[in-house]
């Protein structure tokens, strides 16, 4: 190939496509739920779950250059700007959870977002959020969130939280 139709070196590096990190990735970010969420998946579609695990679990979250964090806030706002979506929106609060982000900084991502994907997204997507942080059953996180019980809004969510579990 000469110089002159030689793709530009970009920095980038190939995804790979690994199934076994992106099975171990599943895990870590959807609990134990995911093996079942995806047996019943590839009823209706054989295959399909592979791909998915390959390709994005195992390929595309695989990249280096963003921290898992960065990706799951980049998916929090790719999930509510489509709409429509609102099951996988209500997977990845889970998922951002999991791995460490806040109730806060969750709900501050859709509120971040409303100038740029329309308030009835924005809206939407944190109806999604607050039913998502529901599904914990924390009591210190909903008497925090309740008005007239003990705690504040702004301990909500803390680091202290425990993540909800999550069927994939």
């Amino acid at each position: 190939m000469s110089s002159a139709t030689a793709p530009a070196d970009t920095g980038l590096t190939r995804a790979p496509l690994d199934r076994a990190a992106g099975h171990a990735l599943l895990a870590d970010l959807a609990g134990p739920g995911a093996a079942a969420t995806l047996g019943g998946l590839d009823a209706l579609a054989p295959g399909f779950p592979d791909w998915i695990v390959t390709s994005l679990f195992g390929g595309t979250y695989q990249r280096p250059g963003l921290a898992l964090r960065d990706r799951q806030i980049a998916n929090l706002a790719a999930l509510t700007a489509l709409g429509g979506v609102e099951p996988q929106l209500a997977d990845h609060v889970r998922y951002s959870w999991r791995i460490g982000l806040t109730e806060a900084e969750i709900t501050e991502v859709l509120v971040h977002l409303a100038p740029y994907v329309g308030l009835p997204k924005a809206l939407a997507g944190l109806r999604v959020a607050t039913a998502a942080f529901a599904e914990t059953g924390d009591p210190a996180r909903t008497a925090a969130q309740t008005p007239g019980t003990a705690g504040t809004a702004e301990t909500a969510g803390t680091a202290e939280s425990t993540p909800p579990e999550t069927e994939a």
